[in-house]
């Protein structure tokens, strides 16, 4: 009881006090047969499997320990074999702590121990193995003690923050994500700094702390919150910052036109997703590190960009079903070097870019008894083809790579010849071992290459292939009047951050009804719209103009009237327009109207005989036939909600239509459903407002209740988020303007809109309210 209440460094001592007395003497006489005696003596473990390997694992930290080291080594390997946990942690600690040492000091043998002892008296044991497996990945990116000290509180951090606790007292349920979050450590630290994995990290703990499922979707990487956050903590040179540069490169040495799309790198453990082009642009990462050999990222770009260039320029189609796998990889790679040799020729600067970036293999890397090393020798290939003054030695590389030399000096080659020597290649140098699943990898990718998908012609397609596209051709059929979704941060009062890309909003043009149904709301209120337009008769004349040397003209100009007296009198020809005229400046305004549509609205009011809805159609009918009689350009649009992944921006009139029966029929054919998550929409109709031309733009919301969503669990969330949102619109020029039709929105308006709102409390009045309302605002 007493070794479960000490800290780390008490335990280490303890330990051993116990250790001195339970060694068997069968342990120190296989202690004494062992190579290292002294040190096996001073290992408090007695696991059987350890004599097997211990010699071993010695020989690895003798060459990088100093004897105080050493010591602290083995110490921290017998606290490790006390927690219990059988003998893979204490393997793992024996193998990886000398490299770790290495990196960071040797102060990380005891430290690690610790950590351990103190991971073992929580509920989280079983991610001992995985803490442990992470740290070597960790210190050879990290490279500082500072560094790594950061690192393993991080990780402390996350799993008190995370264990759970049933009475409060005592933690009892281990953290859901810890593992998932170790396990993902390697692939974290080469996308973020040590603080982007900590605001990674936190910003999960933050949001997912009380669901346990989410939590482990987030830390393992699979959420679309998850790598939208890692994201936005990635370093590197980012395509977004260098986009018009990259542009610019390709249209002045290509005149290439291409689009260029980027895609993310950083969540593709086992298959990294590589450049490639298609007839809908190029295909490249969204960021890209300094290599290894020095070239900085933007040259990085511009490699590929060349790499893929040529290919478009000289690479021709052949059939795939005429190769094997094996071929086809020969022939990719053989291609490739014909486009990057005809690159060089046409841009000798290239040359020194493509050998810096093209990876050099050591040729006995590969155990061809034991390995697949079709990529190796392909690799090897490859770079003898780029670099003539190559050193290797085998005979078939020279042969080849002397052919390809031999055929680039006729011209440019085909891909018909490039394929020949290809198969002759691999039929030549194949052997038995090259069906073996473990495939030799190291130094055999080349970076800045495509994929090489637009070489080949897929003849014959799978069954499976036949039902993706007819499932494929129906997904498109049923989505024709769909846009891909627009995603939009929202606004987090709590973390005072955005959340990037949270909301997925589909915007589409509402389907049509029966025009005649505006038709029939507007004559219901005929005597209505004959007053409105008694007021817009008014309201039209504005900014009167004097208009001045006028040959004809409502009344005399008196000055210009005077000087043309003065010169006829003094013999000279005086100017003849004496009048001058008025007219009114037109108006300089853009509207639109934004309709709640949620479900609330399908309610009828007490003391009416019709929905909400029903009487949203008859104001907005009067206003827009009000806005028409002006002039003034205006948009009407309707939204609804179904959870952040799903909000609906339904068009109804854009502002280049005319109020006309084709608009009446959308409008008339408006539903209510699903919730109110305002602040998305907002900021969409903000954002076509913003870009129309006129000097004015307001943004009128009529609505019936507050935001709000089925998976908002914080009432006030979506209420600070649409603050947020119309303060956003109110920096870009855009006024917001809130028509509520709830009895109890003093309680949250205000906050909103400020004091840009009204609150109708007689729902009837709203067909005349309404258009009386546009009139203020816009006088």
């Amino acid at each position: 009881m007493r070794l479960m209440r000490c800290s780390g460094n008490e335990a280490l001592s303890l330990v051993f006090k116990l250790s001195r007395i339970a060694v068997s003497k069968d342990a120190i006489e296989t202690a004494d047969s062992c190579r290292y005696p002294v040190y096996r003596k001073a290992l408090k473990c007695n696991f059987p499997q350890l004599e097997d390997v211990f010699d071993g694992c010695m020989d690895e930290a003798v060459k990088s320990l100093s004897e105080d080291g050493l010591q602290a080594y083995l110490e921290g390997a017998s606290l490790v074999c006390m927690i219990g946990r059988g003998f893979e942690p204490v393997l793992v600690y024996l193998e990886e702590v000398p490299q770790i040492c290495r990196q960071v000091g040797e102060q990380a043998a005891a430290q690690i121990a610790q950590s351990v002892w103190k991971i073992s008296r929580t509920p989280n044991g079983v991610s001992i193995l995985s803490f442990l497996q992470a740290l070597p990945s960790a210190a050879r990116r990290l490279q500082s003690k500072q560094s790594f000290d950061h690192f393993i509180e991080i990780i402390f951090d996350f799993m008190e923050s995370t264990t759970g606790s049933i009475h409060g007292f005592h933690t009892t349920i281990p953290s859901p994500a810890l593992s998932d979050l170790l396990d993902n450590t390697a692939l974290l630290l080469s996308q973020v700094s040590l603080e982007g994995l900590k605001n990674w990290v936190d910003y999960g703990v933050r949001y997912y702390s009380n669901h346990p499922e989410r939590q482990k979707e987030y830390f393992s990487l699979q959420s679309a919150d998850s790598r939208a956050i890692l994201q936005r903590e990635r370093h590197g040179t980012l395509f977004a910052d260098n986009q018009r540069r990259l542009d610019m490169y390709l249209k002045s040495l290509w005149n290439e036109k291409q689009q260029l799309v980027p895609y993310a790198t950083g969540f593709d453990e086992q298959i990294k997703p590589r450049p490639y082009f298609d007839s809908l642009g190029m295909r490249i990462p969204d960021v890209l590190d300094d290599s290894d050999s020095g070239i900085r990222g933007l040259d990085r770009y511009r490699a590929t960009l060349a790499h893929m260039s040529a290919h478009r320029r000289w690479s021709g189609k052949i059939i795939v079903d005429n190769y094997s796998p094996f071929q086809r990889i020969g022939i990719e790679r053989l291609e490739d070097c014909r486009v990057d040799t005809l690159a060089t020729r046409r841009y000798p600067g290239l040359y020194k870019l493509f050998m810096a970036l093209h990876p050099q293999p050591a040729e006995d890397a590969c155990d061809e008894a034991n390995e697949s090393c079709i990529r190796h020798r392909l690799a090897m290939l490859s770079y003898a083809c780029m670099n003539r003054h190559h050193t290797y030695k085998n005979k078939d590389i020279i042969e080849f790579s002397d052919r390809f030399h031999t055929i680039m000096q006729r011209g440019e080659s085909s891909l018909k010849e490039m394929a020949s020597l290809a198969v002759s290649f691999i039929a030549r140098t194949r052997t038995q071992a090259d069906q073996s699943p473990n495939m030799y990898f190291t130094n055999t990718e080349i970076s800045y290459r495509d994929d090489n998908r637009h070489l080949w012609i897929y003849i014959e397609e799978s069954d499976d292939e036949e039902m993706f596209q007819r499932e494929q051709q129906k997904r498109i059929d049923d989505e024709t009047q769909a846009l891909p979704p627009r995603h939009y941060p929202e606004w987090d009062y709590r973390a005072k951050n955005y959340r990037p890309d949270w909301v997925s909003l589909y915007e589409n043009l509402h389907p049509s009804g029966s025009p005649g149904k505006i038709d029939d709301l507007l004559k219901k209120h005929a005597a209505l719209a004959k007053r409105l337009k008694r007021l817009l008769d008014l309201l039209k004349p504005q900014n009167a103009v004097r208009v001045r040397f006028q040959e004809e003209g409502t009344e005399l100009d008196l000055d210009i009237a005077i000087r043309s007296l003065i010169d006829y009198k003094s013999g000279v020809t005086p100017d003849p327009r004496i009048n001058m005229s008025h007219r009114h400046d037109g108006r300089n305004i853009a509207v639109t109207l934004l309709l709640d549509l949620s479900a609330s609205l399908d309610d009828i009011p007490e003391g009416c005989n019709q929905t909400i809805l029903e009487l949203s159609q008859e104001a907005v009918a009067l206003l827009s036939m009000a806005i028409d009689e002006l002039g003034d350009p205006f948009a009407i649009a309707g939204f609804s909600s179904n959870t952040r992944h799903q909000v609906r921006y339904q068009h109804i009139k854009g502002f280049n239509e005319k109020w006309n029966d084709e608009v009446k029929a959308r409008l008339g054919a408006i539903q209510a459903g699903y919730s109110t998550r305002m602040g998305a929409a907002i900021r969409h109709a903000g954002h076509y407002l913003a870009h129309q031309p006129s000097d004015k733009k307001l943004l009128l919301i009529l609505t019936d209740g507050e935001p709000s969503d089925v998976d908002a669990d914080d009432a006030h969330l979506l209420i600070a988020d649409t603050a947020k949102a119309v303060k956003e619109l109110d920096q870009a020029g855009v006024y917001t303007y809130c028509i509520n039709l709830d009895p109890d929105a003093d309680d949250y308006v205000q906050d909103i809109f400020g004091n840009q709102y009204t609150v109708i409390d007689k729902i009837e009045s709203l067909p005349e309210k309404l258009p009386q309302l546009f009139m203020a605002l816009t006088k």
